[in-house]
């Protein structure tokens, strides 16, 4: 079967490309609005799945996987800050402050048509920053694409005074070790094969 990743972010390709597999990515057609009512894990969960169910429905012989993250602070959602502005305003708020990241993740077989579904939380504590080191980490990374405005994998790091949960490539984008688990009971087994 064919290996097919549901996104067009780099990170989240980034990430499967650690695990040594031949993979395709096709962008997928889904409306990212939050639903009323909906709770951040409701979202992460639906747009995941509808991600996966969305290239799916035009593939064959295949395992789509589909991710969705968002920050959550004090019950408030943060997506992508799309702007230098958006993206400082968003660690001004986080600075010193306790946040969760929640990213979702599916796995559709077009062979059978069922899918797993899971999400990976993880917590973060932000280390006190002052506007001159936000301002000069937003001007070095530009963070604009990610959900909290930062890159765990590069100076983002530098952010942060603790890191929990039980995934560290959750914080990233695309949970590995939640994957490899989805993808054995799929009788894929990621060790097995070579690419």
């Amino acid at each position: 079967m064919q290996l097919i990743l549901a996104s067009t972010s780099r990170y989240r390709a980034e990430l499967l490309q650690r695990l040594g597999l031949a993979f395709s990515t096709r962008a997928p057609d889904v409306d990212e609005t939050r639903q009323p009512g909906e709770t951040a894990e409701e979202l992460v969960r639906r747009l995941s799945l509808a991600k996966a169910q969305a290239v799916a429905a035009g593939s064959s012989n295949a395992l789509v996987i589909g991710s969705d993250q968002v920050a959550v602070y004090q019950d408030q959602i943060l997506g992508k800050p799309g702007s230098e502005a958006n993206a400082v305003k968003q660690l001004e708020t986080l600075a010193g402050n306790n946040v969760n990241f929640l990213t979702g993740l599916a796995l559709v077989n077009t062979m059978t048509g069922e899918h797993q579904l899971t999400m990976v939380s993880t917590p973060v504590h932000f280390r006190q920053l002052t506007s001159a080191q936000i301002q000069e980490y937003v001007r070095r990374e530009q963070p604009l694409d990610c959900a909290g405005a930062f890159k765990s994998e590069g100076l983002g790091i530098a952010l942060f005074s603790a890191i929990g949960g039980e995934d560290p490539s959750a914080l990233i984008g695309l949970p590995l070790i939640a994957l490899c688990t989805m993808l054995t009971q799929e009788n894929f087994d990621v060790l097995a094969r070579a690419e």
